[in-house]
């Protein structure tokens, strides 16, 4: 796998001296005009709110440069980045924005920016409640490299829409500081996304591919328990492993810590049912869908039962296959020793479990409970894998959770 990731940054940097050479106004059609588009990194857009941890959502951004560095599992010649203001009460206006390529920290490599175009213009307004994509602009990227995406918001913006576990850190300034290869104005830092909600790729040797996956989660495919700022989600460990078996393709990270299937929260999101169709099916260039969805409708205490779930898994089964799409189940993790360790939710579980490894509903199966199981207490992590709460794996455990999705089943 090193040598894969070693390959893959030489890659880049010998397309970083084509892409150099580029005018930064050098944009590509619309792309709502080009059917080509391959989502290459994606977050699930919440509504404010600061539940897990302090944020800047609910107050929101006045002066403000925001940057943001995600990691693509897909490659193009040509990128885009996806905008949502789904949560805004009010029109976001952004001033302009800028894509490079991610140095340490706060900083870009140098003279690697460009300046990104809504419409032809450097600045947009993006409706209460919308979404929208930047032009196109040319540059080579290749899978697996880190992009920084920096926002400049034009004027108070209000409560923001935001992705509140990025398991990485996000920059802020005060002032315009979109255009700085520097990281030095960048001097706050946070563990959210803001606004930014894909980003897109088109062209390149993989140009026509349609085979992406989408995993759809909670805290569990988000990433919760992983290292901060190393891309150890299980999604992230699935794309490496894929690539490292000569299958590469682009995993897409849909999850949402403390999601649940069948209801909405203020906190974390609205539920499963309702993304799928938001945050799934509206993505392009994907085959499949990982689902990993339940636990925190057991661990609610609303009394939750298996029949209810499992007849939301064949909601979103029939949905998917609608539109062509290939469905994976993941069995529920343990969570014995949790806060969610009580007999009757185990009970739960069990029953959801064996409805998904025996039914035939899916088209696959990934066993992710008996690939992080202790063999000594299936109820429970085994402790090399538990983060320290029972409930969420560590990086090793997102590894092995990777590790039981055969690239056959997608």
């Amino acid at each position: 796998m090193g040598t894969m990731l070693a390959l893959c940054r030489a890659a880049a940097a010998l397309l970083t001296t084509a892409a150099l050479a580029l005018s930064p106004s050098a944009a590509a059609s619309p792309g709502h005009r080009d059917p080509g588009w391959r989502g290459a990194w994606a977050a699930s857009p919440q509504a404010p709110t600061d539940r897990y941890a302090p944020n800047w959502s609910q107050r929101g951004f006045d002066d403000h440069t925001l940057r943001q560095v995600v990691r693509v599992t897909a490659g193009g010649d040509r990128v885009r980045i996806e905008l949502s203001n789904r949560y805004g009460t009010a029109p976001l206006r952004i001033a302009g924005a800028t894509l490079a390529r991610a140095a340490r920290g706060g900083a870009v490599v140098p003279g690697s920016s460009r300046h990104l175009r809504f419409g032809g213009e450097e600045s947009v307004t993006v409706p209460a409640g919308g979404t929208l994509h930047s032009d196109a602009v040319r540059f080579p990227v290749t899978p697996f490299e880190s992009l920084t995406v920096t926002l400049r918001p034009a004027g108070p913006t209000g409560p923001a829409t935001f992705h509140q576990l990025a398991a990485a850190t996000t920059y802020r300034a005060t002032g315009d500081h979109r255009a700085d290869e520097s990281g030095a104005a960048f001097g706050e830092t946070g563990r959210s996304w803001y606004y930014l909600s894909g980003v897109e790729v088109s062209g390149g040797p993989d140009a026509g591919r349609r085979d992406g996956v989408v995993a759809l989660g909670d805290s569990l495919t988000d990433g919760a328990g992983s290292t901060p700022d190393a891309d150890n989600r299980y999604p992230d460990e699935l794309a490496e492993l894929l690539a490292g078996a000569g299958r590469p393709r682009a995993v897409l990270n849909h999850g949402i810590g403390g999601n649940q299937l069948l209801s909405d929260t203020s906190w974390a999101g609205e539920k499963g049912l309702t993304r799928f169709r938001k945050d799934v099916l509206t993505e392009p260039g994907v085959r499949t869908v990982v689902v990993l969805e339940g636990i925190n409708d057991i661990g609610a205490g609303k009394d939750v039962s298996a029949e209810r779930l499992i007849d939301g898994y064949r909601t979103l089964i029939g949905e998917a296959r609608a539109r062509g799409l290939r469905v994976v189940g993941a069995t529920l993790l343990p969570v014995g020793g949790s806060r969610y360790g009580t007999p009757a939710n185990e009970a739960v579980r069990d029953a959801v479990n064996h409805w998904i490894r025996t039914s035939g509903a899916y088209d696959a199966v990934a066993d992710f409970d008996r690939a992080v199981a202790d063999p000594a207490d299936p109820d429970r992590i085994l402790p090399a894998y538990d983060s320290g709460d029972g409930l969420h794996p560590n990086d090793a455990g997102y590894r092995a959770m990777a590790a039981a999705v055969d690239p056959d089943l997608l």
